[in-house]
């Protein structure tokens, strides 16, 4: 072989040796590792999808809620009006007694017998005096006599009516129809004029009294109407308020309110909590929006309309709010479309498109 050839042979694989080697210790890419081509974005669309509600005159109320309890209409502890031994006890605990029922009595025997010997001596005393004016006419005797036999009867029937009125004392009567409560005595015990014989309720009818804060005073008036549920009841019910007091107090900031309710069928008693909803006050025609629809940012309120397809903010004034709905006093009308979903995304002039309107 030409030994050209062989060193031209040689020269190219040391050449080759020497590339293989510099090339282990250059640094390699490696394309795997390398990001993915950018790909250029689509126009993203810039319209939102929303719900809306269009404007109607409605009825709003203020209502706030509170707890009260039940009081009978009437209450007290019957006690006798004197001092004696019980001979009788004519009530049954728990029942319904009449107004002017007899319940108990308490020893009168002296009093019968003391009243017994007076009405014997008014027949005596009624024939002198007519005697007496017999003889006046006839002028038989003065007319000293006369006044004198007249004031005599009167001192007798006064003196009658006395021990009628101490005998009567000694009968425990019911001032008013209730429920009459557990008797605290026994026959043959001795009662005072402070001792409680039992408890009478008036529970036909029942007071509601709660207490409401100040900033309601002159609005609450008598016969508004309030909604309650007795606690451990699932019936609404409703009563009338009758009473307002007539001072705040100072402690709690609030005034207590009494409202009537007709417990005919005695379903209620008294000591019973209620929640109660009082309504302050109604508008039987404003406008009012949802609450989810307004936007407050840097202390103004606002909410978005639909026109022509975009979303346009309007400053609202806020007034009365109820659970759901707010009132809107200024920058809306009647017939406006208000945007309620999707508030935060909203920007003035955005394209919107209605899925559902109320």
């Amino acid at each position: 072989m030409n030994k050209f050839v062989k060193w031209g042979i040689v020269g190219v694989i040391v050449a080759g040796a020497v590339y293989m080697g510099i090339n282990t210790f250059i640094p390699q890419v490696n394309t795997e590792l390398e990001p993915a081509p950018v790909k250029a974005k689509g126009k993203q669309s810039k319209e939102l999808n929303v719900k809306a509600v269009v404007l109607k005159e409605t009825s709003l109320s203020d209502e706030y809620p509170v707890s009260g309890s039940f009081i009978p209409d009437e209450e007290v502890d019957l006690s006798f009006e004197t001092s004696g031994k019980i001979t009788d006890i004519f009530f049954k605990e728990g029942s319904q007694v009449a107004a002017g029922e007899l319940l108990a009595k308490i020893n009168d025997a002296p009093l019968q017998a003391e009243l017994r010997k007076l009405e014997s001596q008014l027949k005596l005393y009624t024939d002198r005096m007519h005697r007496q004016n017999v003889l006046l006419e006839k002028e038989a005797v003065s007319q000293e006599a006369f006044q004198e036999a007249q004031t005599s009867l009167a001192i007798l029937r006064a003196e009658i009516d006395g021990v009628k009125s101490k005998i009567a004392q000694t009968e425990l009567r019911a001032p008013f129809s209730g429920v009459i409560g557990l008797r605290q005595m026994s026959v043959g015990s001795y009662a005072s004029s402070t001792t409680p014989i039992a408890k009478l309720t008036k529970i036909n009818r029942l007071k509601l009294e709660f207490a409401i804060p100040e900033r309601y005073a002159g609005i609450i008036k008598t016969g508004t109407k309030v909604k309650f549920f007795a606690v451990g009841d699932l019936e609404e019910r409703s009563a009338e308020i009758y009473a307002i007091d007539s001072h705040i107090h100072n402690d709690t900031r609030s005034f207590t309110v009494r409202a009537i309710y007709d417990n005919s069928d005695g379903r209620l008693y008294p000591g019973r909590f209620a929640n109660i909803t009082l309504t302050t006050q109604t508008f039987k025609s404003t406008i009012s929006v949802p609450s989810e629809a307004i936007v407050s940012e840097m202390g103004i309120d606002k909410v978005f309309i639909y026109k022509s397809g975009k979303a346009q903010p309007v400053e609202i004034q806020k007034g009365l709010r109820s659970e759901s709905q707010v009132q809107v006093l200024r920058g809306l009308n009647v017939g406006d479309t208000v945007i309620t979903t999707g508030t935060m995304q909203l920007r003035t002039g955005q394209r919107v498109t209605l899925d559902e309107v109320k």
